[in-house]
C-alpha cells in the first residue's frame, strides 16, 4: 500500500507498526538504480523490519518503483513528498509516521549501500540494551570507510572531532546517518524544533537525545561510498554542519534543548 494520498502527509488506514516491530525509514532522491535492492535486502534481514521510503518526486521515477514494491508486499510503504526537501526534513516527516503507527524501533538508513543491510541484525540486538544505537565509522579511531578519497576521509573525520570538542556529545561519530531509535527517544524530543537540514541533522537528533539522558551505543559499521548515483554533499551542508554546533551548544546552555 502507498502512503501518498496527500505529499508529506501519512494516509489513513490501519497502523503496520505493533509491539516489538522496527521501521526502516529510506530517503531517496534519484535512486531507482538501487531502491529495489535494498528494500529487498533490508527485509530479508529480519522479520520485524518494514521499510518507509520518503522520496522526494525524483525525476528518474524511484517514487513509482517503490509504490509498484508496496502494492505486493505489505511491509514496503512510501511517502511521496513534492519535491526536494532535504534529508533532515525527510527523516522528520518518517518519524512521525512511524510514532503514528506504533513502531517500538525507527532505523534512519541510507538508500545507496552506503550502510550495509546486513548490520541490521546487530542494531537490533544493541537496541535491547539502549536508547540509541549509532552505526561508527570511527569507533575508538578505527576508521572503517571504503571508497572515499582521502580529502573526503579528513573531512570527515575532523568534523566529528570538532563537533566533540564544540558540543560535549561523547561519540567518535556524530555526523553518520546509520541508527536505530527507541520510539520513545524520538516521543520526548519536539520535532518541530529540529532546525538541522543536512548532515548536521544526525549530530542534532544525537545531541538531544543525549541531553535528555538518554543511553547512546555506539556499534562498529562498514561504510562503503556509493557505486550508483551521486552524492549528496554540498558546500551548503558542510557550512551547516560548522555553524550548528555552536548553535547546539549555546541552546544547551540557555536551556533550549
Amino acid at each position: 500500500m502507498s502512503e501518498g494520498a496527500s505529499p508529506g502527509e501519512p494516509s489513513a488506514g490501519p497502523p503496520p507498526g505493533g509491539a516489538g516491530r522496527a521501521l526502516v525509514i529510506i530517503p531517496t532522491y534519484n535512486e531507482r538504480e538501487n531502491v529495489v535492492r535494498i528494500v529487498e535486502q533490508v527485509l530479508a534481514q529480519d522479520a520485524r523490519l518494514d521499510v518507509l521510503v520518503v522520496d522526494d518526486n525524483s525525476p528518474d521515477g524511484t517514487g513509482r518503483i517503490v509504490d509498484e514494491l508496496s502494492a505486493t508486499n505489505a511491509r514496503v510503504h512510501a511517502l511521496h513528498r513534492e519535491k526536494k526537501l532535504g534529508l533532515g526534513t525527510a527523516y522528520l516527516a518518517g518519524f512521525r509516521w512511524a510514532l503514528d503507527r506504533g513502531y517500538a524501533f525507527v532505523f534512519e538508513m541510507d538508500a545507496d549501500f552506503s550502510h550495509d543491510p546486513a548490520h541490521l541484525p546487530q542494531f537490533l540486538e544493541a537496541i535491547e540494551q539502549a536508547d540509541l544505537v549509532l552505526g561508527s565509522r570511527y569507533r575508538f579511531g578505527k576508521v572503517t570507510v571504503v571508497n572515499w578519497p582521502i580529502s573526503r576521509l579528513i573531512l570527515s573525520y575532523s568534523a566529528n572531532i570538532y563537533a566533540r570538542i564544540v558540543t560535549g556529545l561523547p561519540l567518535f561519530d556524530a555526523t553518520g546517518g546509520f541508527k536505530c531509535f527507541r520510539r520513545e527517544v524520538l516521543e520526548s524530543i519536539d520535532l518541530t524544533k529540529v532546525r538541522s537540514n543536512g548532515y548536521a541533522f544526525q549530530i542534532e537528533m544525537s545531541f538531544r537525545a543525549w541531553k535528555k539522558g538518554y543511553r547512546i551505543v555506539e556499534i562498529p559499521i562498514v561504510f562503503v561510498d556509493r557505486t550508483e548515483g551521486e552524492s549528496k554533499m554540498s558546500k551548503r551542508i558542510v557550512r551547516e554542519a560548522v555553524w550548528m554546533v555552536w548553535r547546539l551548544r549555546w541552546w544547551a546552555l540557555t536551556g533550549r534543548v
